[in-house]
């Protein structure tokens, strides 16, 4: 039985991380670019059409077309709805498979025909799904395709996705462990910052080296004005456990209205033309609207306007199935929060506008921080974007604050939350039950087997202990191995059964019955 990856496989899987990167830059950057072109023909279309009554017609019928086309792709392949992180997820966890060129190809052009009318849709999670199907794809096409090396080349296909979509590579790379992967193996981190490295290069030679957020900032934050954080952290927090109510309730909101699932998409597809037709400058992912957020004035009905309006669209954008992300769109809704707050502050005399601009980067990271659970991530990613590092501090207080306050009100990681809402296939699961699965655990600082003996610990029925990693050196596991906070436990399961013992590991290493 095979238990240790080689340095020559480890070699072998980071240069097809790299591999995996180029493409995923070069598929993702194609993405990118091609939304961003059609958001500005119909930001220039719904302008034109408040004074041509034959163009509305026009953009309503094409709209149902697209809604039809994008319904028909839906309907053949139901994966490619949303942002596809859940699914990605949900494959990482060996509770699902998908078929990487039907996901590629229907995501490629469901997403740009579902974005680029001005949906508040982002284009982050259907790039991070584009990237997993490319991992995929290469691990098949190379013969990596069973096991550990198929999953660690999804991952590090997701990473490229999120570098190439932001330009921004440590972050993509920290999104895979703390977010979808849930492991920091030092395999996964290698290969998936080589591959996001490697994508990111791609992307910075097609749109330069300007960060995708350069939000201009006068002075950085004096930590006298510290105590603002804690209550916009708060704020945030109440919003983000708000986003989450809300967006799982949409599916059930959008049953009501009797429509089959896959042609949802028919409501936020015609409910664009007229918000395009009376705001174009507010239509989109968002990005436009947070670097240009101070340029707003201090209007606190503007920004509210804004708030309400991005909020709801965006509920009823994603809520529709559309091939579409939330990403972009909630960095979006906390750079305006943090707007209103500055805006409000100021008006009271309790803070000077001059640093509207640094609470808008901070209640980015804070936001997303919050509604994701994956504060690293958000510190990272908004510190990547952006394109400064005065920013760490004031972001690590921010979004340990609004983490907490969601915590608190029990809200799960938002993707954790909408894979739980797929449908997973038993079929596959039965199929590969006949398999063994490697099942990697890391013990953290605090578990309730930290300390003992490999005997004493109460491990699930059917899994067998095959080896125990201390850093970079594997201990050949008996009943006398000490476990020891830091270690790496592996252990062979059966392949249908590896998502159901990997979370009754969890449970058992953090004490939970």
């Amino acid at each position: 039985m095979k238990i240790a990856i080689t340095d020559n496989e480890k070699l072998k899987l980071t240069l097809e991380g790299v591999l995996v990167g180029v493409i995923s830059g070069i598929v993702v950057s194609m993405f990118r670019w091609s939304i961003g072109q059609s958001l500005k023909v119909f930001q220039g279309l719904y302008v034109t059409a408040r004074s041509n009554l034959s163009l509305l017609i026009g953009l309503l019928i094409a709209m149902i077309v697209v809604a039809i086309f994008v319904g028909y792709l839906l309907k053949k392949e139901p994966n490619i709805s949303g942002s596809g992180i859940p699914q990605v997820e949900a494959q990482l966890g060996g509770e699902m498979h998908l078929k990487w060129w039907s996901i590629l190809w229907r995501k490629f052009v469901g997403g740009i025909l579902s974005i680029g009318p001005g949906l508040f849709l982002g284009r982050e999670g259907p790039s991070i799904q584009l990237g997993s199907a490319i991992g995929q794809g290469v691990g098949e096409l190379t013969h990596d395709n069973r096991g550990v090396n198929q999953r660690v080349l999804i991952a590090s296909g997701a990473a490229a996705g999120l570098a190439a979509a932001f330009s921004a590579p440590i972050a993509g790379a920290m999104f895979v462990l703390e977010e979808v992967y849930h492991n920091f193996s030092p395999l996964v981190w290698v290969t998936s910052l080589a591959s996001a490295v490697s994508a990111n290069v791609i992307s910075l030679y097609v749109f330069g080296l300007q960060p995708v957020l350069q939000v201009p900032y006068q002075y950085s934050l004096p930590i006298k004005y510290y105590w603002h954080l804690v209550i916009l952290g708060i704020i945030l927090g109440l919003m983000g456990r708000l986003y989450q109510i809300v967006l799982l309730a949409m599916p059930s909101i959008y049953e009501k209205t009797r429509l089959p699932r896959f042609i949802h998409g028919i409501i936020p597809l015609i409910l664009i033309i007229p918000i395009g037709m009376a705001v174009p400058q507010f239509i989109g992912g968002g990005n436009g609207i947070i670097i240009n957020l101070d340029k707003y004035g201090t209007s606190l009905l503007l920004l509210l306007g804004l708030l309400i309006l991005r909020f709801v669209y965006s509920m009823i954008s994603y809520g529709s199935g559309l091939p579409g992300g939330i990403f972009l769109p909630i960095l979006n809704l906390g750079a305006i929060i943090g707007a209103v707050y500055a805006v409000v502050m100021n008006q009271l005399g309790l803070l000077p506008i001059a640093f509207e601009s640094n609470l808008i980067i901070f209640a980015m990271a804070g936001y997303f921080a919050c509604i994701g659970k994956a504060p690293f991530t958000a510190i990272i990613l908004v510190t990547e974007m952006v394109g400064s590092l005065k920013h760490l501090m004031p972001l690590a207080v921010l979004s340990l604050v609004a983490y907490i306050v969601v915590d608190l009100l029990n809200g799960a990681p938002i993707y954790e939350s909408l894979k739980e809402r797929l449908n997973l296939n038993s079929d596959y699961l039965n199929r590969v039950s006949k398999f063994t699965d490697r099942l990697e655990v890391p013990i953290y600082e605090g578990s309730s087997i930290d300390g003992k003996y490999i005997r004493d610990i109460p491990f699930p029925k059917d899994i067998l202990v095959v080896g125990v990693y201390r850093g970079e050196r594997q201990l050949i596991p008996n009943g006398d191995t000490l476990i020891k906070a830091g270690d790496r436990i592996v252990v062979m399961v059966n392949a249908g059964q590896r998502a159901k013992i990997s979370r009754k590991l969890k449970n058992m290493i953090n004490g939970i019955n």
